[in-house]
């Protein structure tokens, strides 16, 4: 065993030697795609990370500490109505800030509780494939048509895969609903109109600060985002039960910023700095919520870095090429034939993307070359599959199931990109 472990280390030693030994360092090709990754990396940094994955950390911090797992799984558990179950199991997704290796969890926990086939591969597919950050963050990079192409594709998958499956394997789960689970509901620390206050606020922030435009019907968006900040500083007072001093203090740096600076990034940082310390001094649910927002953002954000990095190096921004040429691309997942989309979602359903690195990934390949039919199969199988993910679903499911599964959710994402693609060249 520690001989295997040592021969490990040098293998991984050998290859960094390798690579830098035959770093083509000089050749036209490599300097430029060096140059697309960090120009790609920084124009992340500036545009998206402080005004999108900031609140919305915020956001799964939320979903984490004040919305438990039992009052999730009641609402599409074994005694829930069905036509209601399917609903929230089809729009899940836009609260939970997962990827497709992290929502396994707790759809085996709720598949083997006694959940109905149906709604849990329902839960499963909307988890990670529309999330509200990807929703946000695909309309703002990729387009809007593609954003909402992407949330009535992933729901109406959701919902279309989930019945096919209850229908094909009717037999087997009829034994299983025969035997109808019996978990309590959760008590109430909070009314839930507190919870859902409290939610939405984020999200409305997080919407208009990045609204595409700078006017709303009229209105200017930071006036509407302001808005919204106080009314998140009433939730911090009344929902949290801080004290409105030790909010009022932590506002006031963001407040008398926004007088000095016209940009709208410090006040948005100095908001940020002052939550952080507010939440800090705070003992219970708000110092947990700070501690959650901030294991999502140690989890995603060094994934999403080096999903931008690998994306401008091998495939180039929207201004220059990566090491893989268009015309590769482009001979590939270019255009929009049945062979370019069934592509674009094979590849997707296999390839591992973390929560939100296939974004800036389809950045790269639609400035390839990549049409707008397979962008959109690559969205809605590559998200909600991957190799591991394949292989836990098949402990949970067996092997039959798990492949209808996956050649269901790759024939719908077919499908989906001729459609789209046909629309939008």
């Amino acid at each position: 065993m520690e001989a295997k472990k040592e021969l490990k280390i040098f293998a991984w030693l050998l290859v960094f030697f390798l690579a830098a030994y035959f770093m083509p360092i000089g050749e036209t090709r490599f300097d430029n795609a060096v140059y697309e990754a960090l120009e790609l990396t920084k124009w992340y940094a500036r545009e998206h990370v402080l005004l999108c994955l900031i609140p919305a950390f915020f956001i799964a911090g939320v979903i984490a500490v004040f919305i438990s797992q039992a009052a999730v799984i009641k609402y599409f558990g074994a005694k829930a109505k069905k036509w209601m179950a399917y609903l929230v199991a089809s729009v899940s997704g836009t609260i939970l800030a997962v990827c497709s290796c992290t929502i396994l969890p707790l759809f085996s926990s709720i598949h083997k509780r006694g959940a109905g086939l149906g709604p849990a591969i329902a839960f499963l597919y909307s988890g990670p494939a529309i999330n509200i950050l990807a929703i946000i963050l695909t309309a703002r990079i990729l387009g809007w048509e593609l954003g909402l192409a992407r949330i009535i594709g992933a729901v109406v998958f959701s919902l279309v895969i989930g019945l096919l499956m209850a229908f094909i394997f009717r037999k087997e789960e009829k034994v299983r609903t025969e035997s109808q689970m019996n978990v309590p509901d959760p008590p109430e620390t909070r009314p839930m109109w507190q919870t859902s206050y409290h939610f939405f606020v984020l999200v409305f922030i997080l919407v208009f600060a990045n609204w595409g435009t700078q006017d709303i019907f009229g209105i200017s968006k930071w006036h509407i985002t302001a808005f919204f900040g106080i009314a998140f500083m009433l939730s911090l007072v009344y929902v949290l039960k801080m004290k409105w001093q030790h909010v009022a203090m932590a506002a006031l740096p963001a407040i008398v910023g926004s007088f000095f600076f016209s940009s709208p990034e410090i006040p948005f940082i100095l908001a940020v700095a002052g939550l952080v310390v507010l939440t800090l001094i705070k003992e219970g649910e708000a110092r947990e919520w700070l501690f959650e927002t901030w294991g999502f953002t140690k989890q995603i954000l060094p994934l999403l870095a080096v999903g931008v990095l690998v994306a401008g190096l091998l495939l180039g921004s929207e201004n220059g090429e990566g090491l893989i040429p268009n015309q590769w691309v482009a001979s590939l997942v270019g255009g929009n034939s049945l062979f370019s989309n069934l592509f674009a979602s094979v590849f997707g359903a296999f390839m591992y993307f973390a929560t939100l690195t296939e974004v800036p990934i389809l950045q790269g390949l639609i400035a390839s070359g990549m049409g707008q039919g397979p962008a959109l199969a690559l969205l809605l199988a590559g998200p909600a599959l991957s190799l591991p993910n394949m292989l836990v679903i098949h402990s949970v499911l067996g092997t039959r199931k798990t492949i209808v599964f996956i050649i269901l959710v790759v024939i719908m994402a077919t499908i989906s990109g001729l459609i789209f693609g046909s629309f939008y060249h």
